[in-house]
């Protein structure tokens, strides 16, 4: 499935006058207050998030799964959808695989049809929360953590084998997320499988080839429900460092309990040069990786406020690598997909609307008032104009929804595919 770009022109021309009027007044506005908008619409253009191999099909729960018609069945459909998903925002120009559900069978062939498409491949994810089919041992009762070596060492094996997967394709990380904990009191030994963790992340590790980073995710619950292994930033922190300079802490929106300050641990990991990766999706009580902004927009505009003034001023922390991590349960996944990328772009330039000289000087003289007007005038700002001109300038579409739907991209992806096509992993 490929998106002509002519076609996408044509769609823009019943929005590019209606366009134009908002974008002029935004631009008038934004610039009598010293805003540089040249600047900002690059900024945004240039921001890119991963998408994941695994939310190109519905989503589900633990009590069912209902397919969404015309899923990508394989790899290279997989790959044509963020081709669709890049072509219509201009701001998806990466996919994030899963390992064993996306092991290439042709890795050249795999890579041109990325190429194709203007897509890169980002962190490489590998699964230790699930029994293979082809493996000795049972995840059971952990993966990395285990009281078995046998198990671990298994464990440790898939993980460099998900490394020299990446290789091939060109990934520069590897993203660990441990399902490791127990269900009920006295289970295991706390120091034990934190113990055999550490020892465990040490040893993949030591295989990333010089130029790759160690992303370590945390999550307090579920699938366990009495201890998590890594069940905060503090922990991934700590095995980050324990680890070596290219270890790094990834944060989950989803991976906290409820009203967690997410904003300051991301401002902290910042500081302490640890931030490597971000994953994006929203959530009303535990990880429920709903669309991104669909519930707590404000709180994901304060976080992207520490995200801008991190980057802008510690440059001991690498460029995040960002990814929406969601699940879309009753949603058409490219819609959702979209509206996710749009959340996060509109997070990204409100937050550069931000005046960090004037709220650094209300800080210092402790005007509480002042700060949080500079904060709110930013949020308040309409600054869908100024998405729209970022994708207008790279070829992409000024409302991708409206065009997604006028081309009828479902529709054909369920002729080429067909109704019951179902895709890989959960």
């Amino acid at each position: 499935m490929r998106i002509d770009k002519n076609h996408i022109q044509d769609t823009n021309q019943k929005y590019i006058a209606e366009h134009n009027r908002h974008f002029d007044f935004l631009s008038s506005l934004l610039s009598g207050k010293g805003y540089q908008i040249d600047s900002i619409i690059k900024k945004l253009g240039d921001f890119q998030v991963a998408i994941p191999s695994w939310a190109l099909g519905a989503g589900g729960t633990r009590f069912g799964r209902f397919s969404f018609q015309g899923e990508p069945s394989n790899l290279e459909q997989k790959i044509d959808d963020v081709g669709v998903l890049h072509a219509l925002t201009r701001t998806a120009g990466a996919i994030s695989l899963h390992i064993p559900w996306d092991v290439p069978n042709d890795y050249n062939a795999i890579k041109e049809v990325a190429n194709s498409h203007g897509v890169t491949f980002d962190a490489v994810n590998s699964n230790t929360f699930q029994d293979q089919e082809s493996a000795r041992e049972s995840y059971k009762f952990g993966s990395l953590s285990n009281a078995s070596k046998v198990i671990r060492e298994q464990a440790i094996a898939h993980n460099i084998d998900v490394i020299k997967i990446g290789d091939k394709l060109g990934s520069k990380s590897l993203t660990v997320w441990l399902a490791d904990g127990t269900n009920f009191p006295g289970q295991a030994n706390f120091q034990t499988a934190l113990t055999n963790t550490q020892n465990s992340l040490k040893d993949i590790y030591g295989e990333l080839p010089d130029d790759w980073k160690l992303f370590i995710e945390y999550k307090p619950y579920e699938p366990n429900f009495y201890s998590t292994v890594i069940q905060d930033w503090g922990t991934s922190f700590m095995l980050a460092n324990e680890c070596g300079d290219k270890a790094y802490t990834l944060v989950d929106l989803g991976h906290h309990l409820p009203n967690t300050n997410i904003e300051q641990i991301v401002s902290t990991l910042m500081l302490k040069g640890k931030l490597g990766g971000f994953h994006f999706n929203d959530s009303k009580y535990g990880d429920d990786d709903l669309t991104v902004g669909s519930i707590k927009p404000y709180a994901l505009f304060l976080i992207f406020n520490e995200l801008v003034y991190g980057m802008e001023n510690n440059p001991q922390n690498p460029y995040p690598a960002w990814m929406i991590d969601a699940s879309h349960n009753t949603k058409d996944p490219l819609e959702d997909l979209m509206q996710s990328l749009e959340a996060i772009q509109e997070a990204y330039a409100k937050a550069l609307l931000v005046d960090q000289n004037l709220l650094r000087e209300a800080q210092v003289n402790h005007d509480v008032v002042k700060c949080q007007e500079l904060l709110q005038d930013a949020y308040r700002t309409d600054v869908r104009p100024l998405l729209e001109k970022a994708r207008l300038n790279r070829g992409g579409a000024l409302h991708p929804i409206n065009a997604y739907r006028s081309l009828n991209i479902r529709k054909n992806l369920i002729k080429d595919r067909g109704a019951d096509s179902v895709a890989s992993g959960l």
